[in-house]
């Protein structure tokens, strides 16, 4: 609805208003007083005092209502139109009162009725009855417009705001319907265009970033192979070695190709997390199967532990094998110190707490410890990728456990909390 429509509305109710106001105040016309024949009525009355009747006025050509009351105030005749009460309200009503004589001796009073006020009061009525009506009739229509403008305007610009709301929050799926009668149809289509646009645009780097991990992952797979072989030529060449500076260079090769299969490791398992390929299979073991898990990385002798309590526990194994290589390898490599394992059953789960002697880590750095590529101030000169505890977590919690970590006055804990069955 244009605005020249609601202002043409406006005057045209206004006028119509004015114009019926108009009309009823010149409807309303005041009596005049007709003096001639207010003249011949108290003739008439004078002449026919003490019979005055209703014949008495028949040829009277007064309008005006009238009553006549004797000395004592008593009605002693009115007209059927007139209402008299007394006379200190006729005189209050502003009427007309003409003394009646005989003999020069008044006798009585005609009181003439004035009839202004009523007309008045009449015309208040129906002036507040037209206002009234018109008053009603603007308020309908403003909620009428109201309601057309809530629906032809604020209900799409809302629209428009939670579908805003929706694609900010990434959710493409959600079309913006069209109406052609919409001041917003422009917009619409544009938001939805818009919509399409950044659906597109998000499925090409979705392709993009999935592509490129594919090729991470598969790089990584390959690069493992010529490794095992390097490895394998390496400790061939140590069964066969006799000169220890040939040892040691064959050792250095040897470990530092551990170090790159690691590496290499880690990234893989990375980028299959996020290409949510990385499978795990959960099922009820027994708590023996730690033991020869920490055996497995004690190459130096350097892992002391209590006995592990007898349970059944869910894990992966080979997950589980992962995460204790990779914490045991961080305690090594950051600590350089024993490392000591503590193990008890609390609360449904079996805990593991990997205890090294080393300076621990800052208290700021803590919290991002488990954050993918993170690495601590305390790296400098040693190798790794900052994604062997990201890939511990990942694999805790989808095993229905949990890891974290705190610092001791002398040293460093992981704590491994594992569900028991």
């Amino acid at each position: 609805m244009k605005i020249k429509f609601l202002i043409v509305t406006i005057l045209v109710v206004f006028s119509v208003s004015i114009v019926l106001s108009v009309i009823v105040i010149k409807n309303k016309n005041f009596t005049d007083v007709d003096v001639v024949a207010i003249n011949d009525v108290i003739k008439t009355v004078e002449k026919n005092w003490g019979q005055v009747s209703e014949e008495t006025f028949q040829n009277s050509d007064l309008k005006q209502p009238f009553s006549i009351i004797d000395h004592l105030g008593n009605v002693i005749y009115q007209t059927s139109d007139n209402h008299f009460i007394d006379l200190y309200d006729s005189i209050k009503n502003r009427d007309t009162i003409i003394d009646l004589k005989q003999d020069d001796e008044s006798v009585g009073k005609i009181i003439i009725h004035n009839n202004e006020q009523e007309i008045v009061q009449q015309m208040k009525s129906e002036l507040v009855t037209f206002v009234s009506l018109i008053f009603g009739v603007l308020m309908i229509f403003s909620i009428l417009y109201i309601i057309y403008i809530y629906r032809t305007i604020l209900k799409p610009f809302q629209q428009l705001q939670n579908f805003a709301a929706s694609v900010a929050r990434g959710n493409l799926d959600i079309t913006l319907n069209m109406d052609k009668n919409n001041y917003f149809g422009a917009f619409t289509e544009s938001f939805d265009l818009l919509r399409e646009e950044l659906g597109c645009a998000r499925q090409r780097e979705y392709e993009s970033n999935r592509s490129k991990k594919e090729l991470v992952a598969t790089l990584s797979h390959d690069v493992k192979t010529p490794v095992a072989s390097i490895k394998a030529i390496s400790e061939l060449m140590l069964m066969q070695a006799n000169e220890d500076k040939v040892i040691k260079q064959v050792n250095t090769i040897y470990s530092k190709a551990e170090q790159i299969d690691l590496l290499v490791t880690d990234m893989f398992h990375a980028t299959l997390e996020e290409l949510q390929q990385l499978k795990l299979t959960v099922t009820e073991v027994s708590s023996e199967m730690l033991v020869d898990m920490i055996e497995n990385v004690n190459y130096d002798d350097q892992i002391f532990y209590d006995p592990i309590p007898q349970c059944i526990i869910l894990t992966d194994p080979v997950r589980m094998q992962q995460v204790i290589d990779n914490i045991i390898s961080n305690s090594y490599k950051y600590a350089g110190t024993k490392v000591t394992i503590k193990s008890q059953i609390y609360q449904g789960y079996l805990e593991l707490h990997v205890i090294d002697f080393g300076s621990g880590i800052s208290e700021e750095e803590l919290p991002l410890l488990f954050n993918k590529y993170y690495r601590g101030r305390n790296v400098k000169g040693k190798n790794g990728s900052g994604l062997g505890l990201y890939i511990s977590k990942y694999f805790m919690e989808n095993m229905y456990g949990h890891i974290s970590c705190y610092n001791r006055e002398d040293g460093f804990t992981v704590a491994l909390k594992i569900k028991l069955a």
